[in-house]
């Protein structure tokens, strides 16, 4: 065995024993070998001994494969799913979930002290599943070809490998049942679809959304091309295998690059909105509408915000970055006026109807930049009583948090999907006046790295 020199970064191919302290952002193991240096390792955890080989040395971290465990942490597991370890969707699968919670909400605490200087602030603990499994409402299933066969399933992690994922564990039972069905169709049918990342074939992605109230399915179908061979045969087929689609889509996406889904997307057969409840209210899906993926903790997000927000009669509320208007529609009573603001046309657009249909009369979106929009607002003398913040991974623009300041809302609510820009923007909200009075961690995807947060923020 190859050993490393203290203090040194170790070789390619050098082969170590190390202690698990952490996970990294992505669901890493982290260790730090005797010279101090930083490895990330997939499939590791903190309290995991093992011995590991270094694939890749970067600056200041390196990558290893995890060889054999010496003695796996105390909340380790089996994982229940067969392609674990081979599918990049869940990789922390091999945590028992209590360790889930537990290292998600240290992940908060940690960002906010590290990143924002605000240790100080109460975190709260976090709001967990009492059965983690079968969670997602959304599932992109890329599609390729292997030895003349199609194969629908997930992305190998870091590759554009398609493991088959049939089932997979935490997505509802309906969209595995489609995946399955498209499959069965395209080799009855003869439709291809993309091979080894070559630009050709017809089907690109399938796109599955569900909604858990009405036990319903949309199929969207991502093809490079506008024909479609043998539609009827294809929809009549899909159908008659799953009854509970409700709608069939076919999203067009010539280029290559960013994102699933193409701008164009024309309703087949069926529905061109899927209705789910969450809570009190009811919300219509479009085929590429933003809606939150767990509708289980989505509710219980909601009543966080809502409680958190204290929206009273007569209140003024901005829903900022309010995609359909879920959240603002959710916190909004009898009396309240609401304004929201959203990048993406068609997400205003189901936003609206969205209003309509719960009957919330005094409610006002618009398509365009939150920190364009809200700068005007406040210029033409316009204040809000509760502000809430739903941003991207990327976080708030500056001048949209200068703008909620200067606004002078009693209350706002941020609701995060990313720490680290959690912290940030929280920061900079302190240097506007805003004082973070509590932190609520909700564990929206299970098995994963991911955590989102909801903070109270109001006038120091």
């Amino acid at each position: 065995m190859r050993s490393e020199s203290a203090n040194m970064r170790p070789a390619d191919g050098a082969r170590l024993c190390v202690e698990f302290v952490d996970f990294n952002h992505e669901g890493d193991g982290v260790a730090r070998t005797e010279g101090g240096f930083v490895l990330f390792v997939e499939g590791a955890m903190p309290g995991d001994q093992a011995e590991v080989e270094v694939t890749r040395v970067h600056s200041r971290h390196g990558e290893a494969r995890l060889v054999r465990l010496l003695r796996p942490a105390p909340g380790r597991i089996a994982p229940p799913c067969p392609v674990a370890g081979r599918c990049g969707g869940c990789p922390l699968m091999h945590a028992a979930y209590p360790e889930q919670l537990r290292w998600k909400e240290e992940r908060i605490r940690q960002a906010l002290a590290r990143i924002g200087g605000l240790d100080e602030v109460p975190v709260a603990s976090i709001i967990g599943m009492e059965q983690p499994w079968a969670y997602r409402n959304k599932a992109q299933f890329p599609v390729t070809m292997e030895g003349g066969r199609p194969v629908v399933g997930f992305y190998r992690r870091r590759s554009h490998d398609v493991v088959p994922a049939d089932p997979c564990l935490i997505q509802h039972p309906l969209a595995v049942e489609v995946a399955r069905a498209v499959r069965e169709l395209m080799e009855e049918l003869e439709l291809g679809a993309e091979a080894g990342g070559e630009p050709s074939g017809f089907l690109r992605h399938l796109v599955v959304r569900v909604s858990f109230s009405r036990e319903e399915a949309m199929a969207i179908l991502v093809t490079r091309e506008r024909a479609f061979p043998a539609k009827e045969a294809f929809i009549a087929g899909l159908r008659r295998r799953v009854p509970a689609v409700a709608s069939v889509v076919q999203n067009v996406k010539r280029e290559t690059g960013r994102g699933v889904m193409g701008p164009v997307s024309v309703v087949l057969w069926g529905k061109s909105h899927l209705a789910e409840r969450i809570g009190h209210r009811e919300f219509l899906i479009s085929p590429d509408s933003f809606f939150q993926v767990n509708p289980e903790q989505t509710r219980r997000l909601y009543d966080v915000v809502a409680e958190l927000a204290g929206v009273r009669p007569g209140d003024s509320v901005w829903d900022i970055y309010c995609g359909a208007g879920t959240i603002g529609l959710y916190v909004a009573r009898e009396g309240v006026a609401l304004r929201g603001v959203e990048l993406s046309p068609q997400a205003v657009q189901d936003a609206r109807l969205n209003a309509a249909r719960n009957g919330v009369g005094d409610a006002c979106f618009e398509a365009g930049r939150a920190e364009e929009a809200l700068a005007r607002w406040v210029a033409q003398g316009e204040r809000a009583d509760v502000a809430i913040l739903d941003p991207p991974r990327s976080g708030c623009d500056p001048r949209t948090l200068a703008a909620v300041a200067a606004a002078g809302p009693r209350r706002i609510v941020y609701v995060s999907c990313a720490p680290a820009t959690l912290a940030r923007d929280l920061a900079r909200l302190r240097a506007h006046g805003y004082v973070t009075r509590k932190v609520q961690p909700v564990d929206m995807f299970p098995h994963t790295a991911h955590v989102e947060a909801v903070a109270l923020l109001s006038p120091e």
